[in-house]
């Protein structure tokens, strides 16, 4: 059983209105539909927020740019979903009550917009100042089953809380992980890819961590099951846009899985007794 995943580390302008949103939006969408004419495939992936610029200009500009579920952004990758018969998971600053939410939507193959994933997890902290403006949104899980590959997506700063990666993977049985991001290249930069490769290997599935292009941006990361230096991370452009596509197979989670046996050798329970040795005993 395979999925083929279409990964795309796009550039984002600088916007202020609705009409640059669009505009934006209308060329992305255009780049992935010509991408997908020479290959189709079973999903299109896009980074954290990738409706709009990441930020403070516009983040005090969300009343703008920011929108329900049902909105532009929706419309705009529900067309490429029908078009090339395929699911979609883009970012967008999700507008519910009154409030915003940096929110992963799945759109299926019919175009319906099948859930919506909240950040759990707002950095404050390098170029990130998302506290500020939005709030953490409904907790809760999402997974979608296609082609019998589970796949859940997080958001960014999602990625530094283990337990978060291994319930999906223990817990649900999720086979890749959608790691959507907006990685500046602040003094957190450096860390980010450790934890990818980290978050693959402990949980021995695929771990696709996917950040937008740019200056300030880019070295998107593609993680399989098993990771040595005869197989390393994919890792994309330092900088400029990249549309790949990776074929996953359930057969390389299965070798990694009776080869290395970390997850079936695993404790039930790590609340253990303890005994503290103090100087004095």
């Amino acid at each position: 059983m395979s999925i083929k995943i279409l990964a795309c580390q796009i550039d984002i302008p600088v916007m202020s209105s609705a009409s640059d949103r669009r505009a934006h939006l209308l060329r992305t969408s255009a780049l992935v539909d010509d991408r997908l004419s020479a290959q189709s495939v079973d999903l299109v992936v896009l980074p954290e927020l990738s409706s709009i610029h990441y930020s403070r200009e516009a983040f005090a500009n969300l009343a703008a740019l920011g929108e329900p579920a049902e909105g532009d952004s929706l419309a705009i990758w529900r067309r490429i979903a029908i078009k090339n018969k395929c699911w979609v998971a883009y970012g967008f600053a999700h507008e519910h009550g009154g409030k915003f939410s940096i929110a992963t939507a799945l759109v299926n193959r019919k175009g319906e917009l099948t859930g919506v994933y909240h950040k759990q997890h707002l950095a404050q902290f390098g170029d990130s100042m998302e506290k500020e403006y939005f709030t953490a949104g409904e907790q809760k899980i999402l997974i979608a089953e296609i082609n019998d590959f589970r796949i859940a997506p997080i958001i960014c700063y999602d990625i530094r809380a283990p337990e978060l990666c291994r319930t999906l993977a223990v817990d649900h049985g999720v086979d890749c992980i959608l790691h959507t991001s907006a990685y500046s290249r602040d003094p957190s930069f450096y860390s980010w890819r450790a934890f990818a490769v980290t978050r693959a290997l402990e949980n021995q599935l695929y771990f696709l961590s996917l950040n937008r292009a740019g200056k300030h941006f880019g070295s998107s990361v593609f993680c399989t099951p098993w990771i040595d230096e005869r197989n390393p991370p994919c890792t994309f452009e330092e900088h400029a846009e990249q549309l790949t596509v990776f074929e996953l197979n359930k057969a390389e989670i299965q070798r990694a899985r009776s080869e290395y046996t970390f997850l079936q050798d695993r404790l039930e329970n790590y609340q253990l007794p303890v005994r503290l040795i103090t100087e004095n005993h």
